[in-house]
């Protein structure tokens, strides 16, 4: 019996029933199927020595792909677990799970690793990477599964079954003595996995709740070649010079307090000012694309919570209630109920559409102690949220212009490299298929309007609707989540969002939900990674510094300093009692990007020396020319180098 296989051309082809993505690889190229570490069968992800016994679509990842690499380093985590349980037969095992950079596996060992056990695991994993292991997959009832586990004494896969849905199948994935718990897809065996590097080891709570018991990570990176590894390497050596945690300690620009609370940001004035600069670049930029800036209340009721759903399916990420009145209010996780009850404060024509509310909203999200990271995880945070109402046939034209606003934002901060996704239909989701395929198909056309290369995510929409997601390029080439443009077709059906449409008859109108750059909180943090701190002129804290030689120049640099304030330049001067070269060594230290030095050949001959951050002496001109460039610059928005 035969199944049929549709490929990405577009093509079809009959192959044998029970016929596997390798197969099938090796029938197109040698090089597919060497280089093939996965496949997507029906928005499936499976291993490539899976039997396909149904017709359906099929495509290859590559360790290129986002979804191969995740196959890699998911499969370096396994043998990772097993290297452990061979040197220390009495750890217990919890998960190992692929992240952004690598991998990780949590373990329950009652004496901590050392460094030397690093190497030693590294050493047993170079030895089961040698002894090739196959990945084999095994499907198991709840029954089977619970038994095996309780034999093995592997308590928190026991623990993780019982948290399964009962009628979810189990796999199981076996290497050599190895067993683990795992929906997989993995590699087809252990030696395609060529060059890696344990990192680091940390604690962990089991589940990153603090209130269960502390496990050891061990991190780690692979890659098919050496050249790559060293590569990431010597960026992690770079990534840790550029930490926001410790950058911006050094220059003063935020902090955390445990009087307060974990999670929770405190802007420093020279934090508040760059915070000031974005939000106000913000603001005016959303009024010259025909946004409406709203201001909502930081609490609700719980009904705005039951009608909107969160309190069905977020609310695990909700703070808990506070009693007003007898009435139950929560602390708001999401912007979009309110920008609905402001839609719906009133009655709206098809012609008043599209409305654009857009919001500088600070919300709040529990997170796990262990889950918490700087700016790039915390409880509070500031959306740069919008909400774009519009009837349907305005639906491509306002992800049209979407897409060029988020662009043009991204490209003012000096982020030029970006990946962008369509994520398609979950497996759960609200709303009608036809309903679904007309949004994806908008989307798509939206993106192919604007010239745009993307990639299909699928299966990754959120249960609302599709989206699109850009994802941009640091100067350490590191992927971060910033744009997301979202259609929902659950809020507006929820709430009742009506207008009155060419007929008089109320219609739905469509909603997208979209944020530029992501949170106020964590995109600062990506900031100082990617300038490492030396930011374009326009964003720093202190644009100028003044550096007086003695305290005879100190009333010529004031008047400088009141000089260049005027011109809205943001302007220190350093009057210590210090000689000038350390006066300098503290604004190169600060990253200052402008230093302006004045002493007794300066007075005389009225004009200034400059100094640039990074780049030594300038040579000496004129005040007004230096405010003038300057302010050019600032206009401009120069982005600075970012190496």
């Amino acid at each position: 019996m035969n199944i049929k296989i549709s490929f990405p051309d577009g093509s079809i082809q009959e192959f044998p029933k029970g016929i596997t993505p390798l197969e099938i690889a090796q029938g197109i190229s040698k090089g597919l199927a060497k280089e093939a570490l996965c496949a997507q069968f029906n928005d499936t992800a499976v291993d490539m020595i899976r039997p396909l016994e149904e017709d359906g679509s099929i495509l290859f990842y590559k360790f290129s792909d986002e979804k191969g690499k995740n196959v890699y380093w998911h499969s370096s985590s396994h043998i990772l677990a097993q290297a452990v349980k061979r040197l220390f037969p009495d750890v217990k095992i919890a998960f190992g799970p692929a992240i952004e950079q690598g991998f990780y596996y949590d373990f329950d060992k009652e004496i901590p690793f050392t460094e030397d056990d690093l190497g030693r695991i590294e050493e047993e994993m170079q030895r089961i990477i040698d002894e090739n292991f196959y990945f084999e997959r095994k499907v198991l009832s709840r029954e089977e599964a619970l038994e095996l586990f309780d034999s093995l004494g592997e308590i928190y896969k026991i623990k993780r079954i019982n948290d399964l849905p009962e009628d979810e199948a189990l796999s199981i994935y076996v290497l050599g003595d190895f067993v683990d718990l795992c929906r997989g897809p993995h590699l087809q065996s252990t030696n395609k996995v060529k060059y890696f590097k344990l990192l680091k080891f940390s604690g962990a709570y089991w589940l990153g709740d603090e209130k269960n018991k502390m496990l050891q990570r061990i991190y780690g990176i692979s890659f098919p070649t050496q050249k790559e590894l060293d590569e990431h390497l010597k960026k992690l050596e770079e990534a840790e010079k550029r930490d926001h945690r410790k950058i911006g300690k050094e220059l003063d620009l935020f902090g955390f307090y445990e009087n307060v609370g974990a999670g929770l940001v405190h802007w420093h004035p020279k934090g508040g000012v760059m915070r000031d600069v974005i939000e106000d670049f913000w603001k005016k930029e959303h009024y010259k694309a025909g946004y409406q800036i709203v201001y909502t209340p930081h609490i609700g009721k719980s009904i705005l919570w039951e009608t909107s759903g969160h309190l069905d399916f977020y609310k695990d990420s909700m703070y808990a209630p506070m009693k007003i009145d007898e009435i139950d209010y929560y602390i708001k996780p999401m912007n979009c109920p309110f920008h609905i009850m402001i839609y719906k404060s009133k009655l709206h024509s098809y012609r008043e559409l599209p409305i654009k509310y857009a919001e500088l909203g600070t919300v709040y999200r529990y997170e796990r102690s262990g889950a918490l990271h700087g700016l790039m995880r915390v409880r509070g945070f500031t959306q740069d949220d919008a909400h774009i109402m519009c009837t349907p046939g305005q639906l491509v034209s306002e992800v049209v212009k979407l897409l060029d606003f988020s662009l043009f934002f991204l490209r003012s901060f000096g982020f030029n490299r970006y990946d962008i996704f369509l994520s398609t239909q979950p497996d759960h989701y609200v709303g009608e298929d036809i309903d679904w395929e007309r949004a994806t198909e908008s989307l798509k056309e939206a993106l192919e309007i604007s010239g745009l290369e993307y990639k299909v995510d699928s299966g990754e929409g959120v249960f609302y609707g599709p989206k699109i997601d850009i994802k941009i390029k640091d100067a350490l080439d590191r992927s971060w989540q910033c744009t997301t443009i979202q259609f929902d077709f659950n809020l507006p059906e929820r709430f009742d969002m009506t207008y009155i449409g060419e007929d008089n008859e109320a219609h739905r109108p469509y909603m997208i939900h979209r944020a530029l750059l992501g949170s106020i909180e964590r995109f600062f943090g990506v900031l100082i990674e990617h300038y490492a701190g030396n930011f374009p002129v326009w964003l720093a804290p202190v644009q100028v510094q003044v550096i007086p030689i003695s305290e005879h120049q100190i009333d010529y640099a004031k008047g400088i300093l009141q000089a260049l304030r005027d011109a809205n330049i943001r302007t220190d001067i350093d009057v210590q009692d210090e000689k000038v070269g350390y006066k300098i060594r503290e604004a190169e230290k600060q990253k200052i990007p402008y230093m302006i030095v004045v002493g007794k050949k300066e007075i005389e001959n009225n004009n200034i020396s400059v100094r640039k951050h990074l780049k030594g002496n300038l040579g000496t001109t004129d005040l007004k020319d230096f405010i003038s460039s300057v302010t050019q610059e600032i206009q401009n928005k120069t982005i600075a180098d970012t190496d």
